[in-house]
């Protein structure tokens, strides 16, 4: 026996070297050698002029086997993480609301929020195809390659931010131990450089963290977003009681309203508009989300039900908690890492140590769930349309996972403030991308996607090719949408001569995008309709009724399959009856 099995690994060490050896021996083979698999099958009928060049695995449809995310599982995946937003008060509050304003206004910018999320998340529920396939529908074959090329830069920059905000909670594991062992670890970092070695130790822990992530796609994560939905709660809850027990419960006083500029009313727009942009990322990616959702209705009721109370529940806590530290201890802190932190200053016990690392534990994996769901997958499964012969999703997550270090987010977050407000405006740029792909599945498409075209870039594709690849329709509601608010987000970046009126504008920039954007693109396609939407009038479909035939030809395709396997059979029956 071990003879057979030493001779086995030999042989599969010279097939491997070989065929290494065979990688190298010319161009072509190298590039053959690095393309990700075709899966366009020979003599395949469910794609009209397919191009094994414009497509693979994670841009076409998500298979049956692979729709693993029920209703529960979505259920727990929106509540880990919307319960994080444990500093998303501190906003509020610092625009000028009061307290149980702050909390009103998160609640009605999550209702809004969900509910944008929710018809956002019907087309990729239904058709099960992720935001860039999506964007190849509404956009066009080359037109889609400039919206999903936009969210992938911000998806990479933020997956950097997230990371340097993770590192802060694994250093407040590191400290509770190690102690001072940790704390006082001497820096050898310039101050050019913009953190300290402590800081940096613990950053590269939580990037090597995240590489064990990038070996499986999303409907492969089920169990661990499960895990991380289950352990929020009472890690949330239980720094919110200590808090509360040390202060007495007394919050009032350091939760006075201070003076807003502008009136109270545009206090609150700007408020429920932070909110929205807050969870932005989340309602533009929902087609990545959604894809591997078991049913039309999971991923939807689930969210609707989950998000807008999970958001104001732990932003509700968040208020009260460090309010109630900050005027107990005079001390003005709103991150849960920093709150942590001045709690092991006072408390260094070992019970004490070892409660603060599990809190720090349950936050480091919330945030690690957060990057995944809201830019791993966004990322990878924008550049694998950006690349499909060579980037699929999970190499696009190896991708992301290595510029997230090259682009130093600790120096964009340490000195570029004009480029941390670029991202908190970041909302602004993908509302009118949301609009715009609402309003043409609803009301202008009528929940009709005809997949079988999406694949072909060729002038012959009458559905999604448009205007030389560009739907010029969509493109002028999408300029409609930043013109208004566009004033408002340059003067937050510094820029000079925009009025007070400019300025507003900005406060309620993702509504105001969205609202526009929406109705730009009917008006204009009622009267310059796109070749795509006159072709859907003419065939006479209705509501989702393309979805009914693409049912019926993945239920063909799984009889022609086990068709296939019986002939299969059949053959090796008849090969041994021979033999």
């Amino acid at each position: 026996m071990p003879t057979t099995l030493l001779s086995s690994s030999r042989a599969e060490a010279t097939h491997a070297c070989a065929t290494v050896m065979h990688a190298f021996s010319s161009w072509d083979s190298f590039k053959a050698a690095i393309q990700v698999q075709n899966t366009l099958a020979d003599g395949q009928t469910n794609y009209v002029n397919a191009d094994p060049v414009w497509m693979n695995e994670d841009l076409e449809p998500t298979p049956p086997h692979k729709r693993t995310w029920g209703f529960y599982t979505y259920c727990l995946f929106y509540f880990g993480v919307s319960f994080g937003n444990w500093n998303l008060g501190a906003t509020m509050i610092g625009i000028g609301l009061s307290w149980w304003q702050a909390i009103l206004v998160i609640f009605v910018a999550q209702v809004i929020s969900a509910i944008a999320q929710a018809f956002n998340t019907r087309p990729s529920a239904t058709y099960h195809l992720g935001f860039p396939a999506i964007c190849r529908v509404v956009f066009g074959m080359y037109g889609s390659f400039f919206f999903v090329g936009v969210r992938a830069l911000l998806a990479l920059v933020w997956y950097g931010v997230q990371l340097y905000s993770g590192a802060s909670h694994v250093g407040n594991m590191l400290r509770a131990i190690f102690g001072d062992a940790y704390n006082n670890i001497p820096n050898h970092l310039p101050e050019s450089a913009g953190i300290t070695t402590k800081k940096m130790l613990a950053f590269v822990i939580f990037w090597l963290i995240h590489f064990v992530f990038c070996f499986f796609r999303p409907y492969q994560l089920t169990r661990f977003f499960w895990f991380k939905g289950f352990i929020m709660l009472p890690a949330v809850f239980g720094v919110f009681i200590y808090c509360m027990i040390v202060s007495g419960g007394k919050v009032g006083s350091t939760l006075a309203q201070t003076n807003v500029t502008g009136g109270i009313g545009w206090a609150i727009m700007h408020g429920i508009n932070s909110g929205m942009g807050n969870t932005a990322t989340l309602i533009t990616n929902q087609p990545d989300i959604a894809r591997w959702s078991k049913t039309r209705s999971a991923a939807i009721t689930s969210q609707l039900m989950v998000q807008p109370l999970a958001v104001a529940t732990a932003a509700s806590l968040g208020i009260l908690a460090t309010a109630a530290i900050n005027g107990k201890w005079g001390l003005q802190l709103w991150n849960p890492w920093d709150l942590l932190d001045a709690i092991q200053d006072r408390h260094d016990s070992p019970a004490a140590r070892f409660a603060i690392f599990l809190a720090a534990f349950v936050w480091t994996v919330s945030i690690l769930g957060t990057n995944i769901a809201a830019n791993m997958i966004s990322f990878g499964a924008d550049v694998s349309l950006l690349w499909p012969r060579y980037i699929d999703m999970k190499r696009g997550f190896f991708l992301v996972e290595f510029l997230a270090f090259a682009i130093v987010p600790w120096k964009i977050m340490a000195s570029a403030a004009a480029f941390t407000q670029f991202l908190s405006g970041y909302g602004l740029f993908m509302a009118s991308v949301v609009a715009i792909m609402i309003a043409d599945y609803y009301l202008l498409t009528k929940g009709n996607i005809m997949t079988a075209w999406v694949f072909d870039p060729t002038k012959s594709n009458v559905h999604y090719r448009y205007h030389k690849g560009w739907n010029l329709q969509a493109l002028a509601a999408y300029i409609c949408g930043l013109a208004l608010p566009f004033p408002g987000f340059v003067s937050s970046l510094g820029a000079r001569g925009v009025n007070q009126a400019g300025k507003s504008l900005f406060y309620i920039a993702w509504l105001l995008s969205f609202c526009v954007s929406f109705v730009s693109y009917v008006a204009i396609c009622r009267f310059w309709p796109t070749r795509n939407q006159k072709l859907i009038r003419e065939d006479g479909l209705g509501w989702e009724e393309s979805a009914c035939k693409t049912l019926e030809a993945e239920d063909g395709a799984a009889e022609e399959i086990g068709v296939q396997q019986v002939r299969v059979d059949d053959l090796v029956t008849e090969k041994q009856a021979t033999v």
